[in-house]
């Protein structure tokens, strides 16, 4: 498998997943302004939608967006534990996740990354990242991870989502449970080995 990506971007969520599952896999850089990936090409021609994650699968097939691509991993390794049985209660809570993290946390970056956004859409997403990272807190309250006690792949989506605070800036100190979580995250072999191989630790 080929995972296309930027460092630092919502790419790293597979990133990350790919060496929690222990899974064989090239990665390929990617300029999100140029659309050109490192060594040349134009990374529109692998993606007509011009952004990261894409995940080049065994047999070809391009698989994109993170959840379908963290759920995808997931399921290649199921004694990993990394996503709950599919069908049961527990793998809905997951997609929940998984949708509130990608609707309400990732999307409400958008405006500090965005060149020429205006103050007033900034303070619109600010004041939404405040009000749904408090929420994210109080969910976190007495679990070491969103579904518990173990890991899965929608922690690895919001370990990435709440690195970006640091660029904004946004105190994670405020809220005590996510300030914690995200140290517990960090500190994963899997974690640091993904970090690391974009340059990030």
């Amino acid at each position: 498998m080929k995972l296309y990506l930027k460092a630092g971007a919502c790419s790293l969520a597979p990133h990350v997943v790919l060496e929690e599952a222990g899974l064989a896999y090239d990665t390929q850089a990617v300029d999100l302004r140029t659309r050109q990936m490192d060594g040349g090409g134009d990374f529109t021609q692998i993606n007509a939608k011009g952004y990261i994650p894409a995940l080049r699968l065994d047999d070809g097939e391009l698989l994109t967006e993170v959840p379908a691509i963290l759920q995808y991993l997931a399921d290649l390794v199921p004694q990993k534990k990394l996503a709950p049985p599919n069908g049961s209660r527990a793998r809905y809570r997951l997609q929940e996740w998984l949708t509130f993290i990608g609707t309400e946390l990732h999307k409400s970056f958008i405006p500090f990354f965005f060149p020429g956004a205006s103050d007033e859409w900034k303070k619109f997403g600010r004041a939404n990242l405040e009000r749904r990272l408090a929420w994210t807190n109080g969910q976190l309250a007495g679990r070491a991870y969103l579904l518990g006690e173990e890991f899965s792949v929608a922690d690895a989506y919001l370990f990435t989502v709440l690195s970006w605070t640091k660029f904004i800036p946004l105190d994670l100190g405020q809220w005590p449970n996510l300030a914690a979580y995200q140290q517990r995250v960090a500190a994963r072999p899997a974690v640091q080995a993904a970090l690391k191989a974009e340059g990030l630790a």
